[in-house]
């Protein structure tokens, strides 16, 4: 799905962005590389967005846009101080060890005594929330490369037919057994109302899935297992809490409420494109529903959240924060100028801009402020997307607002916002964002290439009857656990929190 969940400015603030004298040209020309996916289709050369913000800004670019991800890759690996570096790399996708690597060698520069001077708009987002400031900043203290900050970030959401549970007269579950109970009607009732019992009460693909239903009994962890609590790191895969949530697992998997082929086939094998094809599906997982189902349903389909002892927690999947999308060079004679130039992405205007285009060229304003394209929804993705704007394709440096998401007018995009707005709510982030020195990366990946495979494995013959889970089996599972690094995972992650 295309990035649409674009969004507005009030109306009044839109006019008057939209009549204000771009700045006055100062002829500067700088060197911007970087790397945008083929399948968005931009040419930076010929990209509106940047001829706006050139005549904003007074800032020109000779441009050094590569389409192939290996490409871009060898291009970083092979910038050495003292070359003809670029001066800026934008849409960088810089991962944690490129960022620290190209800094220790004097490719990049720190961007940290500039920022509070050249960058007003992100040095607010980052004194209103340090936890993006540490998420972006070495062990050293320098902050090398910008972020993309999105206040309502893209999650697997677990969907529910509410359509269903409107004809079965259901109300909507909030704890793991009323899910149950709902399951159990969805399979046998007829909700889909074609006279076979052809429903599938909850499909989805792997463990990876099945683990955001945790949250059902009070758990976030992450992908290495982990979340803090109260400030103590915990391994939720050994803990008596995780043992209930597989055994509710293997009730559902025994009972054929969730899908079999879950654990075997692809998504794309299982779904359904035809908007007149009956659905079989009575929940999801996804960030929307289309990546199982057609966009006709997906007013059908709201977020389900439960609760556990009175209390409602979701894992944060991305965050917030996406790092390493734009830095500057060593050869830039005037770095100041540059942060000032992207610092007006952090904005809510110039996100608009990024995103949206230009008021009464690329899209209008409705009087309750929401906005919609001018063109049709071919043409935007076949053009405006591609020539107008830069926000789709690679991760581009912006602050995305919550406000901005919610206000695009279209009831589909709608839905599925709102039900990340709702998570984004509740969720919390299991463990905090931060640069890992090489040594700190090894250790962890050293434990978690024993540990974690074998947790995986061990965890799906609980769910699907291949092992009981017996006391005697779930002690050997601890047992085992401890043996292949547990332990050791958990104070590695301890002490990069305590440092």
């Amino acid at each position: 799905m295309r990035r649409m969940l674009a969004c507005v400015l009030c109306l009044i603030f839109l006019l008057s962005l939209a009549v204000s004298a771009p700045a006055e040209s100062a002829g500067k020309t700088y060197v911007m590389a970087g790397y945008d996916t083929e399948d968005s289709k931009h040419v930076w050369d010929d990209n509106l967005f940047f001829r706006r913000m050139a005549e904003r800004t007074g800032i020109d670019f000779t441009f050094q846009e590569y389409t192939d991800e290996t490409e871009w890759k060898t291009v970083k690996a092979n910038m050495k101080p003292g070359s003809e570096l670029p001066d800026v790399l934008f849409k960088a996708s810089l991962t944690e060890d490129e960022t620290q690597a190209m800094y220790e060698a004097g490719v990049l520069i720190d961007l940290k005594p500039y920022l509070e001077t050249w960058a007003p708009n992100l040095s607010a987002l980052l004194k209103a929330h340090p936890e993006y400031e540490k998420a972006i900043t070495l062990r050293d203290g320098a902050i090398v490369a910008l972020p993309q900050i999105n206040g309502l970030p893209t999650n697997n959401v677990i969907w529910i037919n509410q359509t269903w549970l409107n004809r079965l007269k259901l109300d909507m579950p909030t704890t793991a057994d009323e899910l149950t109970e709902v399951l159990r009607a969805m399979q046998s009732q007829d909700p889909n109302r074609n006279g076979n019992r052809d429903e599938i009460p909850m499909t989805f693909t792997g463990l990876w899935d099945l683990k955001f239903l945790a949250h059902a009994f009070g758990m976030t962890p992450n992908d290495y297992g982990i979340e803090v609590v109260d400030g103590q790191v915990v391994f939720d895969y050994t803990t008596d809490q995780y043992r209930a949530f597989l055994t509710w697992l293997h009730t559902l998997y025994e009972e054929n409420l969730i899908d079999h082929n879950g654990f075997l086939t692809l998504d794309t094998a299982r779904a359904v494109t035809d908007a007149n094809a009956t659905i079989p599906f009575g929940c999801v997982f996804g960030p929307t529903v289309m990546n199982m189902l057609p966009s006709s349903v997906m007013n059908d389909y709201t977020v389900l959240i439960l609760s556990y002892d009175g209390k409602t927690v979701y894992r944060e999947l991305l965050g917030e924060v996406f790092r390493g999308t734009f830095a500057i060079t060593s050869s830039c004679e005037n770095p100041g100028e540059l942060l000032s130039w992207v610092d007006y992405l952090y904005s809510e205007e110039g996100c608009y801009l990024a995103a949206s285009g230009q008021l009464h060229d690329e899209y209008e304003v409705t009087s309750d402020g929401a906005w919609y394209w001018v063109d049709d929804i071919e043409t935007v993705q076949a053009s405006i997307l591609v020539d107008s704007t830069i926000s789709e394709g690679n991760v581009t440096p912006m602050y995305m607002s919550a406000s901005y998401q919610l206000a695009f007018d279209n009831e589909e995009a709608r839905n599925a916002v709102e039900g990340l707005k709702k998570l984004h709510e509740i969720a919390v982030y299991p463990y905090p964002l931060m640069y890992m020195t090489a040594e700190e990366k090894a250790e962890i990946a050293q434990i978690w290439g024993g540990l974690g495979s074998w947790c995986e494995i061990a965890m799906t013959w609980f769910i699907t009857g291949e092992q009981e889970l017996t006391d005697e089996n779930w002690a050997a599972f601890v047992s085992n656990a401890e043996e292949k690094g547990a332990g050791r995972l958990t104070a590695a992650f301890q002490k990069l929190l305590n440092e």
